[in-house]
């Protein structure tokens, strides 16, 4: 019987794998020159992490997470997202103590069970940014323009940037009361995971997938409208950042985001090149989710990046990414005495900084010019018995059709000289 690769899940093929070194390089080297330094933590933790983190009113912790038991009993999740993660490790290795703030960035796979759909897997991967320690608006600024800067940098220009505030603690008081007092006539129609948030935290209602609950809270009050002097000052100074930087967006007083940690901004960047599930970067502040989970009182903000939307939106767009090119050379032999000069020679190349490879399926050598010609060698180094007694290579270039006798020691040379003058 064949075995398929689970419901949710996708290969990447050899195919398509250079679009996603493409992109991870890019990230990576955007967010070295922004000071970002990598990250790496585990693929599960402890479940109570996420309970803690995340926030038990969310989607993603009610419905989304792939939990079991070890074989000691314990409860384990596979990571849904990245920040809690993050926080966790900056926590239990004292980071904090270093240069503040701390930048940090990551590329995960995250596992959540929720229905499959174009560019949403249950297995997927993000890239992901943290700052932790700084509390002013600079900081929120600098995550949304590194993100901005990554996704126009790929060509990416029919994106829309949509900001809100959710608010602190301090002012969430009376926009809950508030939003309750909207919802209390409607409260019999709200689906049963909105009826078990109406008390825990009815924010999350407006987050509802369902249609029918999205619809119940149209004219619902905004949080927007009932944000204390503080958020209003931090709100008004982000929107001056971003004119200042010539980033365009729009207020959106919509957006809450599907994780209980964000206080403050919210941001998204969202499009319709990839149907209705339309954010393809997402992310805020969380002033106090580094306290929350044992750690001093230290605000953070970030965001995070599905690849999978991110290549599948590129690919909508018509936007190509550079395919690499084949190797510098194939090395092809005559006969069995000239095998073992071309395994050295390959090696040769290969160490001279060269992408080499050499037939191992005893092709004849016209069958090795066409292996060449599929694979798109731009050299074919030919060593049969003449070459072996002249200790001289034959070089052909196959963008001109152009050949030469080169000696053994001198053949990486001439095919480095050939690079920089096509070049």
């Amino acid at each position: 019987m064949a075995i398929n690769a689970p419901k949710g899940t996708k290969d990447i093929l050899p195919s398509q794998a250079y679009r996603w070194r493409y992109v991870e390089r890019k990230f990576a080297e955007l967010c070295e020159r922004a000071g970002f330094s990598e990250i790496r933590t585990p693929e599960f933790e402890h479940t109570e992490l996420f309970a803690r983190g995340v926030g038990d009113t969310s989607d993603i912790v009610e419905k989304q997470m792939y939990t079991f038991s070890d074989y000691a009993g314990r409860s384990i999740t596979l990571r849904p997202e990245g920040t809690a993660g993050v926080v966790r490790s900056f926590i239990e290795h004292k980071l904090y103590a270093g240069t503040m703030p701390a930048k940090l960035r990551y590329e995960i796979s995250c596992f959540r069970y929720e229905k499959p759909q174009s560019g949403r897997l249950r297995a997927f991967h993000q890239f992901g940014v943290e700052i932790f320690g700084a509390d002013g608006m600079i900081a929120d600024t600098e995550v949304i323009a590194l993100a901005d800067d990554f996704l126009r940098g790929l060509g990416l220009t029919d994106l829309e940037l949509r900001i809100n505030s959710i608010g602190c603690p301090d002012c969430r008081g009376g926009y809950r009361e508030a939003l309750k007092a909207f919802l209390a006539p409607k409260y019999d129609e709200l689906c049963e995971t909105c009826k078990s948030r109406y008390e825990r935290n009815p924010m999350r209602v407006l987050d509802c997938k369902s249609p029918h609950c999205h619809a119940l809270t149209e004219g619902a009050p905004l949080m927007i409208d009932y944000l204390c002097d503080g958020c209003k000052e931090a709100f008004d100074d982000l929107q001056a950042n971003l004119t200042a930087l010539g980033i365009a967006y729009i207020v959106d007083p919509s957006i809450v985001r599907g994780l209980d940690y964000y206080t403050k901004t919210a941001f998204e960047f969202v499009t319709e090149h990839i149907g209705a599930q339309g954010t393809v970067c997402g992310g805020g502040r969380y002033d106090h989710l580094i306290e929350e989970l044992g750690g001093p009182p230290i605000p953070g903000v970030g965001f995070g990046l599905g690849i999978e939307r991110l290549l599948l939106l590129l690919e909508n767009c018509g936007i190509d990414l550079p395919n690499p090119d084949g190797p510098d050379a194939l090395v092809a032999f005559i006969g069995a005495e000239a095998k073992g000069g071309a395994l050295q020679l390959l090696r040769s190349l290969r160490e001279a900084g060269l992408s080499a490879e050499i037939d191992s399926l005893g092709r004849s050598i016209k069958n090795q010019f066409k292996y060449a010609d599929r694979i798109g060698a731009r050299h074919v180094v030919i060593i049969g018995d003449e070459e072996l007694q002249s200790g001289q290579a034959t070089v052909k270039d196959m963008n001109t059709g152009t050949q030469e006798r080169v000696a053994f020691e001198k053949v990486a040379e001439r095919i480095n000289r050939n690079k920089q003058e096509n070049e």
